[in-house]
């Protein structure tokens, strides 16, 4: 059962100037991908609906985890906060960067101003980075203090959704000659990443205790809500006792499906990836050897002649 929204106005339910951001931002994606494609690059082969539907429902997905309605349930529940993190940084950068073709990523940032910057898309930085990020995030004062302070928590999410974006190129290598990594070091990376992620899922599945005060403390919530509210959040803590109001479970329950779930959507999607690579390497070796065997009785001809 869903929370009472009746309490919020429609622009604070679906942050239309938000939506307008992220529409104009997949505007941009189909006018380049395709009548700019047309016009400049008419050799580059059109990409196929399958790839779009990709990008655009990554473009949705981080409209509702960000700024529709699931943004502010993540301020009401922990469990729908872990719910738009999962989207946010776990879901959208792989729908985007498989739906983007190459070219495109190739115009972005194949100039020579980039080359200063290579450093930062270095395997094992991103992948300590990305999770260094997410699991200090959810430090139990940490979390606290960004949920209250408004400059930093959205300076704080857009470097996290850069470090996502950053992680997960190296697993979907969306430009082909800018691959750092092998198909089996791919996987390790995976692998890798569901271990660096795990501790925080742990901190939170089976902490003894509701570790939140800004989804436990009336006052602490109030000042939060300020940030997905018009005025002021003490406004909305006159009318209801504070986050209890609009969640069915205790404030511990919460906070478990709140990991839980985290876990279950890193697993599925790590594990969704990492069969996709698998299968891409199996594909390669066996076509390789394929090569291979139909050379040879040509070989064996030549020979004997």
């Amino acid at each position: 059962m869903l929370p009472d929204l009746s309490y919020f106005t429609f622009e604070e339910l679906w942050s239309p100037f938000f939506f307008f951001g992220v529409a104009l931002t997949a505007i941009g994606y189909l006018y380049w991908i395709g009548p700019w494609r047309e016009k400049h690059l008419p050799d580059e082969p059109a990409v196929p609906a399958s790839r779009r539907m990709l990008a655009l429902c990554g473009f949705a997905l981080f409209y509702l985890a960000q700024g529709g309605p699931l943004e502010l349930l993540g301020h009401l529940n922990f469990m729908f906060h872990m719910i738009n993190m999962s989207l946010s940084y776990l879901i959208v950068p792989p729908l985007i960067l498989l739906g983007t073709p190459a070219f495109v990523w190739r115009k972005l940032f194949g100039a020579v101003f980039w080359r200063r910057f290579r450093w930062a898309a270095n395997p094992i930085f991103t992948l300590l980075l990305f999770n260094g990020l997410f699991s200090f995030y959810h430090v139990p004062v940490v979390l606290d203090y960004i949920m209250t302070h408004y400059a930093v928590h959205a300076v704080y999410y857009a470097v996290l959704l850069i470090a996502a974006f950053l992680m997960w190129w190296h697993v979907t290598s969306p430009v082909p000659e800018w691959n750092r990594l092998s198909d089996l070091r791919k996987m390790g990376y995976i692998f890798a990443n569901g271990l660096l992620l795990t501790p925080a899922c742990a901190l939170i599945i089976f902490a003894g205790e509701p570790l939140y005060r800004v989804y436990t403390d009336p006052a602490i919530w109030a000042s939060a809500m300020g940030y997905c509210v018009s005025g002021n959040g003490e406004a909305l803590l006159a009318l209801v006792d504070g986050p209890s109001a609009f969640t069915m479970l205790g404030p511990f329950e919460d906070q478990q499906s709140g990991g839980i779930i985290m876990k279950l959507v890193q697993e599925v999607m790590y594990g969704s990836i990492l069969a996709y690579v698998f299968f891409q390497w199996y594909r390669k070796e066996r076509d390789a050897e394929e090569g291979v065997s139909a050379a040879a009785p040509a070989g064996s001809r030549g020979n004997r002649s």
